[in-house]
């Protein structure tokens, strides 16, 4: 692993406590080149988690507060008269970045959650008739809040279905929310500015390196068994689709690089499945009805299908 990276994690978890794991998978669905939906009870940090990786790696960070009345061009940006010239410039909207946070989704209506979710599939926006390209590094990460969902939008499973990860973000424990506390009252937070740790152009070539990472046959198979028991399993009603096994193979291959590792074991599949999965999947009616968890039913799931030696 590039000591940069190292030092970005390092860095990325003295500033952001409490979170380790989701830390090291937000930074690994970067680097594979994914986006991540995050879900969290309001007041957990979900901002602030965005914002420090973005600082770390260098990059232009946008923040878009997602409401029922924001348009599509509110994201993508608009065509306007310039009088003073007689001629018509483009305005480019926040999606034009190198980290969005798309913050509460699901309030928005489905037709500006679709421009959205359409320039993270193409890399490119589309404003009255001419075709934008977004930067070569382009990292989604959208809220959603779990316990509230008046006036809300829920995104549909093929929708979700573009997205890497979705990740959980828990309470601290005792310990690490007082160190928290300690901290934001002791003003250590704000008065530690952050140094870029990488730029674009370091953090484009460790993308490469990470495509290099070995990921052999019987590792494929694996992936493959587990993406395929999901539509065998009586307690999943829909199981993934070859995107999901496209994306635990690749956030795989940047978990065992932040391992120190040039090849991908059986763990890094283990590690990432469950992200990988939660959103792709919907539980049939009886596991529903008996109180049945995604994550658990995952964990089932996984802990079937044989390791390979």
């Amino acid at each position: 692993m590039s000591t940069q990276v190292l030092t970005l994690l390092e860095k990325y978890e003295e500033r952001i406590l409490g979170q380790s794991t989701n830390l090291r998978l937000l930074l690994s669905a970067i680097l594979a080149g994914g986006h991540v939906l995050l879900e969290g009870v309001p007041g957990t940090g979900k901002t602030a988690t965005v914002r420090t990786l973005a600082e770390l790696l260098g990059g232009q960070f946008s923040r878009i507060q997602f409401t029922p009345d924001l348009l599509p061009s509110d994201i993508t940006g608009s065509v306007i008269y310039n009088v003073k010239e007689g001629t018509f410039d483009t305005l480019k909207g926040p999606i034009f970045t190198n980290i969005l946070l798309a913050d509460e989704i699901n309030r928005t209506p489905a037709k500006t959650q679709a421009a959205l979710l359409e320039a993270m599939e193409e890399g490119q926006v589309t404003i009255q008739g001419t075709t934008y390209p977004l930067a070569d590094v382009f990292f989604v990460v959208a809220t959603q809040n779990p316990i509230e969902f008046e006036g809300t939008y829920p995104l549909p499973e093929a929708q979700q279905d573009r997205f890497l990860f979705k990740l959980h973000i828990e309470f601290p424990s005792f310990e690490e929310e007082k160190d928290v506390l300690k901290n934001v009252i002791e003003n250590n937070f704000k008065s530690a500015a952050l140094s870029p740790v990488l730029d674009m152009a370091e953090f484009l070539k460790i993308r490469k390196e990470i495509e290099q990472v070995t990921v052999n046959d019987s590792v494929l198979d694996y992936i493959m068994h587990i993406v395929r028991k999901t539509r065998e399993t009586d307690a999943i009603r829909f199981g993934a689709s070859t995107r999901a096994a496209i994306s635990i193979g690749k956030a795989a291959q940047a978990w065992a690089y932040l391992d120190n590792r040039n090849y991908v074991t059986p763990d890094d599949v283990k590690m990432v499945a469950k992200p990988s999965l939660r959103h792709r999947i919907q539980l049939a009616p009886h596991v529903e009805l008996e109180g049945g968890f995604v994550d658990q039913v995952i964990e089932e799931l996984v802990g079937s299908v044989p390791v390979p030696r």
